[in-house]
Parts: C-alpha cells; sequence; structure tokens
C-alpha cells in the first residue's frame, strides 16, 4: 500500500480552476475519477489525516500511487468530462449504478429487415425500441399475447424464420393468426415492417386511433350480418384496452416523468424509480450502490443522473420531468445537460405537494425496502467472500491481501486443438472482461506442462512489454493530448496470485515460467482434484485445507470456473477446424464465402441438406460455385456411408 504523502502534489502547483481528477495505482490503473469546482481545496482534503478520512477513502488513497487533474473552462464541460472518464474506465472505487435484478422489457427490432418482437434484458442495442421495464416476467408475456392479436408481429428467432423460409411453411404463430408470416410472404416486406410501427406507435400511448378504427370495422361488420367478424373486433379491441389499463391512471395523462428516491447507510444506498407515461406507471426499476466517499445527498443524486442517462442508447426515452427527492448541488448544469440529450427541456425538481410528491413517497418506500432486502441478501455473500479471501491468504501466510486471482487451465482432445484459459476474480467475484483464451500451437502443445509454460509466457511477456512501455507515473496536470486518449492495456495488471490445476510437477513448471522472465514477486499454487490438495512450489508435501474452508472453495470455484472456459474455447476451435476442414476441399471456395454459408444456413449439416438452387440464395454463389460445393458435399457423405458399412 503506498503513502499518500509519496504522491501528493505541491499545493501550489494545484489550479483553483473547476476540473476533473483521477487517481491511478502503481501499474497506471484508474481507480477513482472526481470533479471539483476548487481543484485545490478538493485534492488537498485527500491528503490530510488519514484517520480522519471514511474508511473507503482512506483504503483508495492508500492504492494510488499518482494523481492526475484536467482544468476545463466550466462546471458544465467537468461534468461532460467525468462522466466520458467514468465510462471509459469504470474506475474500482466510483459509484458505480447497477441494476439490483435483471428487468425485462417489450423490445421490437426496428433495425431489422423483418422487425421482431422479443423480451430482452438490458437496453443496449441500437435501433431497438425498449417497452418496461415490466415486472413480473409474466406481465409482459400477457401483454405481447393481447397484442399480437391486433398486431401479429414476427415473435420467431432467426433460425427459426429461415427454416420456415427453406420450407415455405410457416411456425405455429403463423397458423393460429398471431404472426403475419412474412416468411413466407403472405405479407410484405413494407408491410409487415408498417405493422412493427404501428406496434411501436400504441405502446408509445397513441392508442385511441386503433380503437376507433376497429371499433367502425366492428359496426360495419353488424351492419353486413358479418357477426363472427364483429365477434374478433370486439375480442381484439377488449384486448388491447387491456393492455391500456394496465396501469391505473396516476397523473394527468400528458404526465411524461421519471420519480426517483432512495435509501441509504454508512456502506450502501439504493435508489428506485417508477417511469410514468400518460399518466400510468408503466415500468420500474432499481440499482443498488456501494458509497466510496462520506457521499452527499446531492452527490448521489448528480451521479446516477449523469449515468442512467449518458448510458441511455435512445434519447427519446428521456421524459419531460425527472422528480427527485433532493436536487443536484448543480441542478442547472444538470438539466441543461439533460436537455442537450434530449433535445429538448427537461425539468428537473423535487415535487412539494399533491399527487406527484404523494407518488414520490411510495416510491420512497420501495426503496427502503429494496434496501432491506438487499442487505439480508448480501450479507452472507459479503461475510463469505470476505473470510474466504482472509482463509486464503493466512493459509499461504501473505502479507498482502488477494485483490485479484488468475487462474489457468489447459484443455484439448488427444494433443489437438490446445487451447489455454485464464480466468479473474478480483475481490473473491468473476470479472469476466478480463478473461483470456490462448491458442497453443507447436512444440508446446506436446502435453499439458509444456501448454502451462506457454501460456503462462505469452501472458506474463505482455505485462512486461506493457509496464516498459507505461508513462512514468507522476501526479500534476494533464495536457490537453492526454485528457481521454488514454487505452487501458489487456495485460497491465498482475495478479494477486496464479492457481493452477495440477499437483506439484505442474505448479512447479508454472513457478519456472515465472522465474524465466524473472517474475519472483507473483506467488503461485496448484489444486489437485483428486484430493482437493493445495499444492506450493518446492514443498514436497501439500497442503491440505479443511473441507469446511471457505478459502478452498474460493479455490475450487476458480479452478471450475477455469476448467469451463477452457472448455469452452477448446469446442468453439474444434468446431471451427472441422468445418474449415471439410469446407477447404471445395475448389474455389474462400474464406469469405464460407463464412457467407454458415451465416445463412446456420450449421454445416443444413449446407449438406441444401440443393443446388438453395445455394445459390447465398450472395456470391453462383452456378457453377453451388455445383462444386454440392458435389463435393455429397461424395464426402457418401464416403463417409461407405466407411460405416465396411466397418
Amino acid at each position: 500500500m503506498a503513502d499518500p504523502a509519496s504522491y501528493r502534489p505541491k499545493t501550489s502547483d494545484i489550479p483553483t480552476d473547476p476540473g476533473v481528477y483521477r487517481f491511478k495505482d502503481p501499474h497506471g490503473r484508474i481507480i477513482y475519477v472526481g470533479k471539483a469546482n476548487n481543484v485545490r481545496s478538493r485534492l488537498s482534503s485527500y491528503f490530510v489525516n488519514p484517520n480522519t478520512l471514511p474508511p473507503k477513502t482512506r483504503t483508495m488513497v492508500h492504492t494510488a500511487a499518482a494523481v492526475e487533474w484536467t482544468t476545463v473552462a466550466s462546471e458544465q464541460e467537468a461534468i461532460q468530462l467525468e462522466y466520458t472518464w467514468i465510462k471509459e474506465f469504470t474506475p474500482r472505487f466510483n459509484i458505480m449504478y447497477r441494476d439490483d435484478k435483471s428487468y425485462p422489457y417489450l423490445a421490437v427490432t426496428m433495425n431489422e429487415k423483418f422487425p421482431r418482437v422479443m423480451v430482452m434484458r438490458g437496453d443496449r442495442r441500437k435501433g431497438v425500441k425498449y417497452f418496461g421495464p415490466f415486472h413480473p416476467a409474466k406481465a409482459i408475456r400477457e401483454t405481447v399475447d393481447r397484442m399480437l392479436r391486433v398486431f401479429p408481429v414476427r415473435t420467431c428467432s432467426a433460425g427459426v424464420f429461415r427454416r420456415a423460409q427453406l420450407a415455405d411453411r410457416p411456425c405455429l404463430m403463423g397458423y393460429i393468426d398471431k404472426c403475419a408470416a412474412p416468411c413466407v410472404n403472405r405479407i410484405s416486406e413494407e408491410d409487415h415492417y408498417a405493422l412493427a410501427e404501428d406496434f411501436v406507435a400504441f405502446m408509445n400511448g397513441d392508442v385511441r386511433p386503433y380503437l376507433r378504427e376497429l371499433e367502425q370495422q366492428m359496426q360495419t361488420a353488424v351492419a353486413d350480418l358479418r357477426y363472427e367478424d364483429a365477434a374478433r373486433y370486439r375480442d381484439d379491441i377488449e384486448a388491447l384496452k387491456k393492455v391500456f389499463e394496465r396501469n391505473a391512471v396516476v397523473l394527468p395523462e400528458t404526465t411524461e416523468a421519471d420519480i426517483f428516491a432512495f435509501a441509504e447507510d454508512e456502506l450502501e444506498a439504493a435508489f428506485q424509480v417508477f417511469h410514468v407515461r400518460d399518466g400510468r406507471i408503466r415500468g420500474q426499476r432499481g440499482w443498488v450502490v456501494e458509497k466510496v466517499e462520506d457521499t452527499t445527498e446531492p452527490q448521489l443524486v448528480e451521479q446516477l443522473l449523469l449515468q442512467i442517462y449518458g448510458d441511455m442508447e435512445d434519447t427519446e426515452r428521456i421524459p419531460r420531468e425527472v422528480l427527485v427527492p433532493v436536487l443536484p448541488a448543480n441542478p442547472q448544469q444538470i438539466e441543461t445537460w439533460m436537455a442537450e440529450r434530449r433535445g429538448a427541456k427537461v425539468d428537473l425538481r423535487v415535487p412539494q405537494r399533491g399527487t406527484k410528491s404523494q407518488l414520490l413517497e411510495t416510491v420512497q418506500e420501495n426503496a427502503n425496502g429494496a434496501l432491506r432486502l438487499h442487505k439480508s441478501r448480501r450479507s452472507g455473500d459479503i461475510t463469505a467472500r470476505s473470510a474466504a479471501l482472509r482463509e486464503l491468504q493466512e493459509a499461504l501466510e501473505f502479507d498482502q491481501p488477494l485483490l485479484r486471482i488468475e487462474a489457468y487451465d489447459i484443455s484439448h482432445v488427444q494433443g489437438t486443438n490446445v487451447v489455454g484459459s485464464m480466468v479473474v476474480f478480483e475481490d473473491g467475484l468473476p470479472k469476466k472482461r478480463d478473461y483470456r483464451k490462448f491458442n497453443v500451437t507447436g512444440d508446446a502443445a506436446r502435453d499439458d506442462t509444456a501448454a502451462m509454460d506457454d501460456v503462462l509466457s505469452r501472458r506474463f511477456k505482455n505485462f512486461l512489454k506493457e509496464q516498459a512501455e507505461a508513462p512514468e507515473m507522476h501526479s500534476g496536470e494533464l495536457s490537453s493530448d492526454e485528457d481521454d486518449r488514454e487505452e487501458p492495456k489487456r495485460f497491465s495488471y498482475p495478479p494477486s496470485l496464479v492457481v493452477v490445476d495440477g499437483g506439484l510437477a505442474q505448479v512447479n513448471a508454472a513457478q519456472q515460467a515465472l522465474l524465466n522472465l524473472g517474475i519472483d514477486d507473483v506467488p503461485v499454487v496448484g489444486l489437485a482434484k483428486r484430493l482437493e490438495e493445495l499444492w506450493i512450489p518446492g514443498d514436497d508435501f501439500p497442503m491440505i485445507m479443511p473441507r469446511s474452508s471457505q478459502g478452498l472453495y474460493l479455490l475450487q470455484r476458480l479452478r471450475d470456473e477455469s476448467h469451463r472456459f477452457a472448455i469452452q474455447a477448446h469446442r468453439s476451435k474444434r468446431s471451427s477446424s472441422m468445418i474449415q476442414s471439410v469446407l477447404d476441399e471445395v475448389p474455389g471456395l474462400g474464406e469469405k464465402r464460407r463464412k457467407e454459408l454458415l451465416k445463412h444456413f446456420g450449421s454445416l449439416k443444413k449446407v449438406r441438406q441444401a440443393s443446388i438452387e438453395d445455394l445459390q440464395v447465398v450472395s456470391g454463389v453462383g452456378p457453377k460455385l453451388a455445383q462444386a460445393i454440392y458435389d463435393t458435399l455429397t461424395n464426402q457423405s457418401a464416403s463417409k456411408e461407405q466407411g460405416k458399412l465396411q466397418s
């Protein structure tokens, strides 16, 4: 742990202007980003007596090795730069607003040729219209089922859609009239897209035109004595009314607002929001965050609004009103920023009286309950993780806490398609974006020990290279060309512990691979499957941890996760190599066309089943190439059948 005095900049060097600052650890990773109206005053507060700082702030300043800052012209620019840096670097000690659960949304994929209605979790794809979130998930399925009576938009997956096209026969939804069946040309591409637009318009609240049209059609059917058609129109009207009236009217129908409330304690805060559209509560959502500093309520609200509306792809979903229990410290700047994102005025305020104030109280009750539930669920997990890391540290007699653990495994079938995996746990939890896979070839693929040596050597060679190329750590002001151009490195952060799958031979080989690179400060252990023994390099006998040990359980999770990831990578490589070896034999078929074939048909099996006419549907495949593909695959199938008969 670093001493904050070792990197504290001179007070006279720090400007008194508005700006954004960031703390970096010894390996150059950005661990905290903040902003201030007066950078000097704000940074000076971090270098007072450590005992007076909140626990997490004290941990942060002792983890850091340098602090940098950039001055800006205004508070508005500081808000934007702080948001940009937090989104780019995801600093470990910043408040990160993540959903306390995964909420289902009703999504319409307007970015596709034939839009599809589906249930999705999260809103990360451009060109997709989202409605919700819905809770419980049953509500969204009931909504879709009713809507498809009137707006029979496609709901099938891409694979089912392609199969229906090839078979020229719709799926079940097409037969029961809950899909217009564009797969078999019952409806044109343009008409189906218009149908999806009507679906979206209705979900956006444009209800009355469709109800009036159905009512007119029902009356016409009655006048023409078409009573069965009239009954169908009547049922369609009832279905749409049930969707529209699902949520009670709580505010005037012109109201579009997001209403936030939160509950907090010394360590965490739980936020809840009600999404009110057309005067109805259309959805509910929640987040739970860990507080890093002694964060005030206005700061919590400011960070919430920046992250929630900054990450929103569909900015049209930002409402006209945003109601909060406490205004941020600079409400005008935040309001201006949201208005720029939305492209129209946004009213940010605290409701004082009336229905909106009462509804805020309801949201507050939800937030209080969410925090209590989160505490009861998480207390066991946090206690177990802390106990596991502490037990493991004490058992291995390490001085430093095990903040980052990397586990490695090798997967292959009789020495073919050898793949190595690296999985990462930080603070006892998987960090999947840092997972890596390594393709092992040549002499390194002769056995598991050589493969492990190759994987570890490549990983730590990259680490040494990136450390050598890293700029020298220093505290000070960033130049204009450094502001936001720093890219995080893939391997620049070293582990506190390396875990390999195996016994003494494997762990000694792993240790030697690190020593060959001159790395002697990264400990290595091996976990043998048979008796769950913990092997340490150089020891003739393993360490036996108690079966009930949380530390052993953590190592088992690491070992099993690295094994799962290695097998997954191996299967992917094996499947790819098998497909390539089969299609490589087709004369005149290049890599690009191979990918087009597999993308169009979905699998090699379906390519084999395709006729010459079907093959020519694929872009770039003409009659001659289609004939060559068909003949090659047919001959391969015939040879395989002949071999079976002979055996």
